[in-house]
């Protein structure tokens, strides 16, 4: 398969993954999902490094970043989305996940020294006021924050910032074991963390009424958003440009959209609209702009 083909295959399962999510937690807990998702996903990654040849457990060293990255990117962070999802919808979901890039461009600020360019600015205040569009309807009272889709919607900005923290603590684990390896550790992890709460919670009982419909979407969150999406996005960064990769992120929130309005029946406001636009136009300004100096 063509990398870039395998790149936009993961795109379009991982917009799809938000309208999956919010279909099966409204028959199971969001623990049950989880721990299924990482199940099946850490399997599929087993056995595609089996084919490869490279089934090996990793060194005693990295037990312990994988064990950390485990619980920030796989149980805490899906969890995140799974609760939120229960309170707000998939569309919201997909165009405030696109804040991501915006929360690891502040973390280089941070850590690196790097100075911002107008343009990198500009692509901030963008991207923030598209996501307090979003998340307020343009409503900004004090009642909005009452709402349990408000909620929901605070639950899932928690989880962008989440993931640019495990980016950022994942980096060097990726590098050493290989993005293949390190992934399905990192799964592993989070499966084995979650398999407690998941048998203390009776969550497990959930499993004896769900319908053909939610196995279907536990299946699809499992092998294609955890497993084949992962694969397939690792590889063609292995193999293509990382921006010309990176890029195609952007179709992630659209994916989402047409997904919960054609599946779920979702309602999108106008306002929504507005600010999902603000917001890509923000992330693509952080992005595209030109590089400075570190101080």
């Amino acid at each position: 398969m063509p990398p870039r083909l395998g790149a936009l295959l993961a795109v379009v399962f991982w917009g799809l993954s938000f309208v999956a999510t919010k279909a099966v937690v409204r028959e199971i807990s969001p623990i049950a999902v989880i721990f299924l998702r990482a199940g099946l996903g850490g399997a599929l990654l087993l056995t595609i490094l089996g084919l490869r040849g490279q089934l090996a457990p990793p060194p005693r060293d990295a037990w312990r970043p994988l064990a950390v990255m485990g619980f920030v990117g796989v149980a805490f962070h899906q969890l995140l989305q799974a609760y939120a999802l229960r309170l707000t919808s998939a569309v919201n979901t997909g165009w405030l996940i696109g804040l991501t890039p915006i929360w690891s461009a502040l973390l280089a600020a941070l850590v690196l020294r790097e100075r911002f360019s107008p343009a990198k600015v500009a692509g901030l205040a963008l991207g923030f006021l598209g996501a307090a569009l979003v998340v307020t309807r343009g409503r900004p009272d004090a009642a909005l924050l009452a709402l349990p889709s408000t909620r929901g919607d605070l639950l899932i900005l928690l989880s962008t910032v989440n993931w640019a923290l495990y980016s950022v603590l994942g980096r060097g684990t990726l590098r050493r074991l290989g993005a293949a390896r390190a992934t399905a550790g990192s799964m592993l992890a989070g499966f084995v963390m979650l398999a407690i709460p998941f048998a203390a919670s009776g969550a497990w009982r959930g499993l004896l009424h769900l319908s053909a419909t939610g196995w279907l979407a536990v299946g699809f969150l499992g092998i294609c958003c955890s497993g084949l999406g992962y694969y397939f996005w690792y590889a063609a960064l292995d193999a293509a440009e990382a921006s010309r990769v990176a890029a195609l992120l952007y179709l992630e929130p659209l994916v989402t959209l047409a997904a919960g309005v054609a599946l779920l029946g979702e309602e999108v406001a106008a306002t929504t609209l507005a600010g999902g636009a603000l917001l890509l136009t923000g992330v693509a300004l952080v992005q595209l702009a030109p590089e400075r100096n570190s101080t």
